[in-house]
């Protein structure tokens, strides 16, 4: 009888935990039906009911569904549009610097066909 209280009590504070940590890490504006001061203390001051009461009412609404915008990514890397931007902008650097070096190969070359088509210089 003394393990199944022992397990029981373990599994009020687990469960507690996990509530104030989803409590604390969810953003004001989505916690529904009660402030976020008053979900950590119903929490804290009725671990078992607190903790079920915060996974069935306060707890943010999940986003799932046909009619939720994709989430923007974190990072720059995993965003197409900036990485569609960056190699743009690469392309066109590269497309620059290309026709600055036919710029200057086309130079040489036209003062390479002078200095034979002139036998004057040295």
């Amino acid at each position: 009888m003394v393990r199944l209280y022992l397990l029981i009590f373990v599994v009020q504070i687990a469960l507690a935990v996990i509530a104030l940590i989803s409590c604390l890490s969810a953003e004001e504006e989505e916690i529904r039906a009660l402030p976020r001061l008053a979900w950590l203390l119903i929490i804290l001051f009725f671990p078992l009911v607190g903790s079920i009461a915060w996974f069935l009412a306060g707890r943010p609404a999940s986003k799932g569904g046909a009619s939720a915008e994709p989430p923007r990514p974190t990072a720059p890397d995993d965003d197409p549009d900036f990485l569609r931007k960056l190699n743009t902008d690469q392309s066109r650097r590269d497309r620059e610097l290309f026709d600055k070096w036919e710029e200057d190969l086309q130079r040489r070359e036209d003062e390479l066909r002078r200095k034979d088509s002139d036998p004057d210089t040295p």
